[in-house]
């Protein structure tokens, strides 16, 4: 039960669900993702940490810079599940093309740069 409710508690934020969709793709930096939704990088650090916490997410660190991608298939069934329907829930909206087109530029990017100038360094 307690596997259950803290995964609905993470998908029942927009922005968070926004994120997972745009991990389909594959791994993406905090700072593609901050790019993304245009919020403080704060932000978007809580919105997937309470993902990671859920187990909706992986993360690993590489230097600085933090990187998150969506479970393989060893993840819980519960994960699997919830990953597919909330992605078969969603696929096809406006808010999803309209992020996929966002993240396609995004992601020809240079990663470094992106995060420098978040940064502001």
């Amino acid at each position: 039960m307690r596997e259950f409710m803290s995964i609905t508690k993470a998908l029942a934020d927009e922005n968070r669900v926004r994120a997972l969709l745009a991990l389909r793709g594959g791994e993406l930096c905090v700072c593609q993702i901050t790019e993304l939704f245009g919020l403080a990088a704060s932000t978007v650090s809580k919105h997937l940490s309470i993902l990671y916490q859920a187990g909706l997410v992986e993360a690993r660190k590489e230097g600085r810079w933090m990187y998150y991608r969506l479970p393989g298939k060893d993840a819980p069934a519960t994960v699997r599940r919830a990953i597919g329907w909330m992605t078969q829930s969603i696929n096809g909206s406006p808010r999803e093309a309209e992020d996929a087109a966002r993240l396609k530029k995004i992601l020809a990017m240079d990663p470094v740069e992106l995060c420098k100038r978040q940064c502001g360094k």
